[in-house]
C-alpha cells in the first residue's frame, strides 16, 4: 500500500498536470493496475481493508442477535444463559465453539451500553420558565456545631425557577410537620406564592408512584397544596435532571454556604443565620442567563407574578395517645404532662415543628414545648407542667414533699413550701395554696406569696389577706371642683337641725 503522501503526488500529476499513467509508472516504479485503481476511486487517505476470519458463526449471526434481544427485555431470573444459546445453535446445525458464541454476544452487549450511553436518556433538553411560574424543592443533609457539639440537619431547599433565588431552613427531621413550616418561611422570605412547585416523589408528598405522571398525594400535603394555592409536580422516578436547578443549589450550598459556618447555640438561631445568608447570596450572585443582573434583581420581575402569602397553614400532624396513671404521654422517647383529669383516657397530640399541643373534647388543654433525643439509647426527658398536678394534690398533699413536677414551682413557692412542711398539716395548707393558682391570677399570687414572706408571715392566711388586698380595686382619687363649683357658704355640722326638722312635721 502506498502512502498518503505518494498519493497526493500521483493525483497531482495525473489530474491537474495531465501526465499520461505510463510516465507515472515509470517515475515512480509502481504497476500499472496499482496507479490506475487509486486514480480511478476518490480516495486521498490509503487504508488497508477491513479483514473479514472467516467463522462457522457467519450463517448464525442474525439469528443469535436476535436471540440476545429478546432475552434482553426479560426478567433478569428468566434469561437463558450463552451456554443455552450455543446449545440451541448446535441444534441448527452450528459446528463451532462456544468461546465465538460467547465472544460475539460479549460484543453485542458493549455495543448496547454504549448505544445507551450515547442515547437520549444521558441527553437533556434545557428547561425554561416564566417569572413567577414555578419553585423546585429538595432536602439535604448537613452538619453543624450546636452548642460544641456536631449536629446533622436536615437542611429544606427552595429555589425559585425563572429568578434562581434561593431558600434554606434546617430542622432535625424531614417529617410532615416541618415540610409545611418550611413552605411557610420560604414563601415569606420570596414574597409571594408561585404557580407550581416541583418535587421528586418524597414520602412526605407521594403515598404511592403510578404509572406515567399518576400519583397518590398525602392528604395532609394536598391539605397544605390547597392551602397556599399552588399545584403540585412530581418528577419522574430517578429524574432528579427535572428539577436540576435545586440539587445544584444542594451542591453549591455544602461546598460553598456552609462552607465557614461557626458554632451556634441553637436551631433558631442557625436558621436566622441561614436566612441573612441566602438574602446575601442573592445580592451577590450574578444570574447564569442575565449576567448583567443580580438574583435579588431579577426576583422583582418574579414578585407582581405572584400570590400574596396567606397565613401560616396550621401544618400539624396528629396522633392518639394515651394518658398514663402519673398524667404523662409518650412521644419520641420523651415524656410530657397533661392535666390531671385526663388520666387514663385518650387525648390528641397535634406535632408542630417546635411545640406539642394536646387537645382532648375539642379543647387545647395543655402545651409544651416540643423536645428532641438524637441519642435513642438514652431514657429520654420528662416534661412536666406542676399545674397539671394541682388537683391531684388536692387529694393527696403529702405528694407534694417529693412530687416530681413540683422541683419547678418558682423560686417563691418553693421558700414558702419549704417553711409550711415543717410544721404539721403544712402539706396540706400548701395545697389549698397551690389551688389558688386555678382561680386567681397566677402572678397576683407569686406577689402575694413574696409579700407574706417579706411581713415574716407564712401561712394561708397571710397569703389570703395579701391577695384580696392586690385584687382590690385602687381607690379613686378626690375630686377637684373648678373654682366656679365652690361653695361660698361652707355648710355646718349640726345633728341638732334634724330634731327640728322631726319637730316641725309633728306639728304640722
Amino acid at each position: 500500500m502506498i502512502d498518503v503522501a505518494l498519493l497526493s503526488v500521483i493525483r497531482r500529476w495525473h489530474l491537474r498536470d495531465g501526465m499520461p499513467i505510463r510516465e507515472i509508472v515509470r517515475r515512480t516504479g509502481l504497476s500499472r493496475n496499482t496507479v490506475r485503481k487509486y486514480l480511478s476511486s476518490d480516495v486521498v487517505e490509503p487504508a488497508y481493508p477491513a479483514r473479514k476470519t472467516p467463522s462457522n458463526l457467519d450463517n448464525y449471526d442474525e439469528i443469535l442477535t436476535g436471540w440476545l434481544f429478546r432475552e434482553s427485555r426479560r426478567h433478569r431470573k428468566q434469561r437463558r444463559t450463552v451456554k443455552q444459546l450455543h446449545r440451541d445453535l448446535t441444534g441448527l446445525g452450528y459446528t463451532g465453539s462456544y468461546d465465538r458464541v460467547a465472544a460475539f454476544a460479549r460484543r453485542w452487549r458493549q455495543t448496547q451500553d454504549e448505544a445507551k450511553r450515547l442515547s437520549s436518556k444521558h441527553v437533556y433538553v434545557p428547561l425554561q420558565f416564566a417569572p413567577g411560574e414555578a419553585f423546585q424543592f429538595d432536602w439535604s443533609e448537613d452538619w453543624v456545631r450546636i452548642n460544641g457539639v456536631k449536629t446533622k440537619l436536615q437542611i429544606a431547599h427552595f429555589k425559585l425557577s425563572y429568578s434562581r433565588a434561593f431558600y434554606l431552613r434546617a430542622y432535625l427531621t424531614q417529617t410532615h410537620e416541618m415540610l409545611f413550616d418550611a413552605h411557610y418561611h420560604a414563601f415569606q422570605a420570596f414574597g409571594g406564592v408561585p404557580q407550581r412547585g416541583i418535587y421528586d416523589n418524597m414520602k412526605t408528598a407521594v403515598d404511592k408512584i403510578g404509572r406515567g405522571k399518576q400519583r397518590q398525594i398525602n392528604k395532609r400535603f394536598y391539605a397544605m397544596v390547597g392551602h397556599y394555592l399552588f399545584e403540585p409536580e412530581f418528577c419522574n422516578p430517578a429524574s432528579g435532571w427535572e428539577k436540576g436547578q435545586v440539587e445544584k443549589a444542594v451542591l453549591d450550598a455544602r461546598h460553598g454556604l456552609w462552607y465557614d459556618a461557626p458554632n451556634f447555640t441553637s436551631l433558631p438561631e442557625v436558621n436566622r443565620w441561614l436566612e441573612q445568608r441566602c438574602q446575601l447570596r442573592w445580592q451577590e450572585t450574578a444570574h447564569p442567563e442575565f449576567r448583567a443582573r443580580s438574583l435579588a434583581e431579577c426576583l422583582t420581575d418574579e414578585l407582581p407574578e405572584m400570590m400574596p402569602v396567606p397565613p401560616a397553614f396550621d401544618g400539624f400532624v396528629e396522633d392518639t395517645k394515651r394518658v398514663s396513671s402519673t398524667c404523662l404521654i409518650t412521644h419520641e422517647h420523651n415524656r410530657y404532662s397533661v392535666p390531671a383529669s385526663f388520666a387514663n383516657r385518650m387525648v390528641s397530640l397535634r406535632i408542630y415543628p417546635e411545640r406539642l399541643v394536646i387537645v382532648a373534647e375539642a379543647q387545647v388543654v395543655a402545651e409544651h414545648e416540643r423536645v428532641f433525643n438524637r441519642d435513642k439509647r438514652t431514657q429520654g426527658r420528662t416534661i412536666y407542667n406542676w399545674r397539671h398536678y394541682l388537683t391531684v394534690v388536692q387529694r393527696k398533699p403529702g405528694a407534694l414533699r417529693n412530687g416530681a413536677p413540683f422541683s419547678t414551682l418558682p423560686e417563691s413557692f418553693r421558700l414558702l413550701q419549704t417553711k409550711l412542711l415543717k410544721r404539721p398539716g403544712g402539706d396540706r395548707e400548701m395545697a389549698d395554696i397551690l389551688a389558688l393558682v386555678l382561680l386567681h391570677d397566677e402572678a397576683l399570687v407569686e406577689q402575694a406569696i413574696v409579700k407574706a414572706l417579706a411581713l415574716g408571715e407564712s401561712s394561708k392566711e397571710h397569703v389570703l389577706n395579701c391577695l384580696n388586698r392586690l385584687e382590690q380595686p385602687p381607690r379613686p382619687q378626690p375630686l377637684k371642683p373648678p373654682p366656679t363649683l365652690k361653695l361660698v357658704t361652707e355648710p355646718m355640722a349640726n345633728t341638732a337641725r334634724y330634731d327640728n326638722l322631726r319637730r316641725t312635721q309633728h306639728e304640722h
